[in-house]
């Protein structure tokens, strides 16, 4: 394979130059385009809006649910379980799907004497707080009740907390859109009002509007109006 000489590597650089300069150009212009800044501007306000809409509607809800132990998180169901899997983490001493916030305690010290044995759970007190981290890592509470992690659930207060989110968002967007068109609407009514003034006062100004173009005729009447053509050759004959 021949060497290039300097001219050509030369040329070879400055070809590379350019086409990273017109990249790079092409980049500003697509950032500096309105559309692009404006949908960034979009996503960031989207972001902080959905942010205050889901801190309300976790208001409202926890509100709504004041009577429910646990609150909206507490709505959830417990599927039963389909395998062993999902039976909990150690049936046997009462650590199945699900348990009451208030048996913790009770459920640490049988899982650490069961581990251990009750004697030496007794001479090491720390043993139950052991437990109960270990229970914490395979258990998730919701309100009052803790769940086994692998265990199905349906999580209705989420469910709930969703949907209205997305209401509440609807509808704002809704009002948002319709004012943008009502003010656009009537900013384009000031113009056109104001674009007749000037033309009134300068009508040397006034564009010249196209003449509409005469309307082309159909397939039907091309073809009445060459019959007509051949009749009237037949009639001369």
């Amino acid at each position: 394979m021949a060497k290039l000489t300097k001219e050509e590597k030369a040329a070879q650089k400055r070809a590379r130059k350019a086409a990273g300069k017109g990249l790079w150009s092409e980049f500003k212009a697509f950032i500096n385009k309105g559309n692009a800044f404006m949908l960034a501007v979009g996503v960031v306000i989207g972001g902080a809006f959905s942010a205050i809409v889901n801190a309300f509607v976790s208001i409202l809800m926890s509100v709504a649910t004041w009577g429910v132990p646990g609150g909206l998180k507490g709505l959830v169901t417990v599927l039963p379980a389909a395998n062993d899997v999902q039976a909990g983490f150690n049936p046997a001493i009462g650590l199945g799907q699900s348990f009451a916030k208030g048996d913790l305690q009770v459920l640490a010290q049988k899982l650490a004497e069961a581990n251990y044995g009750a004697e030496m759970v007794e001479a090491n007190p720390n043993l139950i707080e052991s437990a109960k981290t270990t229970i914490a890592g395979v258990y998730t509470l919701h309100g009052t009740t803790y769940t086994y992690n692998m265990s199905a659930i349906i999580d209705w207060g989420a469910l709930i907390n969703a949907f209205i989110s997305f209401i509440i968002i609807a509808v704002v967007l809704f009002i948002i859109v319709k004012l943008v068109s009502v003010a656009a609407a009537k900013k384009a009514e000031i113009d056109a009002k104001a674009r007749e003034a000037y033309y009134q006062k300068h009508p040397e100004e006034r564009p010249v509007e196209p003449e509409p173009e005469a309307p082309k005729p159909t397939q039907e009447e091309l073809l009445t109006g060459i019959l007509a053509e051949l009749k009237k050759a037949n009639e001369g004959k």
